[in-house]
């Protein structure tokens, strides 16, 4: 399984409401900034695979809010790929603050699709490439 923490993402005045909460919709963002960097830590770059002509649209989004995240906090965020994606790709995510508790957990499902069609495709074989050691066996 991969797995990768980004860490330092402060939470600003603008991410909060009312109540100084972090607002419920900026977690979809935060959730970008995991997969965005942790496949960057990859050497894999979306913009590239976008000019190649694959896209990678969000087909679903969950998220489960544990405890609040407030102004000011610094986040982690751990993001998980649990399977070898196919013509999708399933990320996991933890939000935790900067004294070790869990806020957010969560889950985005992508699919690949060509950019000229719109048709799903598979996987690009260089992300495979670059996931492909995390998941074989080990023994």
């Amino acid at each position: 399984m991969f797995t990768y923490e980004v860490t330092g993402i402060r939470v600003r005045y603008a991410d909060t409401d009312q109540m100084g909460y972090v607002y419920y919709g900026n977690y979809a963002r935060y959730y970008e900034i995991g997969r965005v960097e942790a496949l960057r830590s990859l050497d894999f770059h979306y913009k590239a695979m976008e000019d190649s002509g694959v896209m990678m649209p969000v087909y679903e989004n969950r998220s489960r809010y544990l405890q609040p995240g407030r102004y000011d906090d610094l986040l982690t965020i751990k993001v998980s790929i649990r399977k070898l994606p196919t013509a999708r790709v399933v990320f996991d995510y933890e939000l935790w603050n900067q004294d070790g508790i869990l806020l957010n957990v969560g889950e985005t499902t992508l699919v690949f699709q060509r950019r000229d069609t719109g048709r799903l495709c598979t996987a690009p074989p260089a992300l495979i490439d670059k996931l492909l050691p995390f998941y074989q066996d080990k023994n």
